[in-house]
């Protein structure tokens, strides 16, 4: 009879550090599908554009210039920022592309 007791004993503790756990499980589960998984999107997008530049795209940078790309060598594109200045930057370093006015005003 008293093995049948620490038995019991054994299964229950097992079975409430599961239920102390889950809370835990349950706040990573909502923080990832909130948070880290729209980040992951929006970051592959990120790279998909910088990827896909071209010459006469025109771009937006970490540092808030704006400019047209004017070549892609790599890991480094040249932006024309103003007439006869032309600037090399980093491809980690386009935030995104410029957006018409018209869509702005649609938004």
């Amino acid at each position: 009879m008293e093995g049948l007791f620490v038995l019991a004993q054994a299964q229950g503790g097992a079975g409430s550090a599961f239920v102390q756990l889950l809370p835990i499980f349950i706040i990573f589960a909502i923080f990832y599908f909130l948070l880290i998984a729209p980040m992951r999107k929006r970051q592959k997008a990120l790279q998909a554009m910088v990827d896909a530049l071209k010459k006469g795209d025109r771009v937006l940078t970490n540092g808030g210039i704006y400019g047209e790309v004017t070549a892609v060598e790599g890991a480094v594109v040249h932006l024309r920022i103003a007439e006869n200045v032309r600037v090399r930057v980093a491809k980690s370093a386009i935030s995104g592309l410029e957006t018409p006015p018209q869509e702005e005003a649609k938004k």
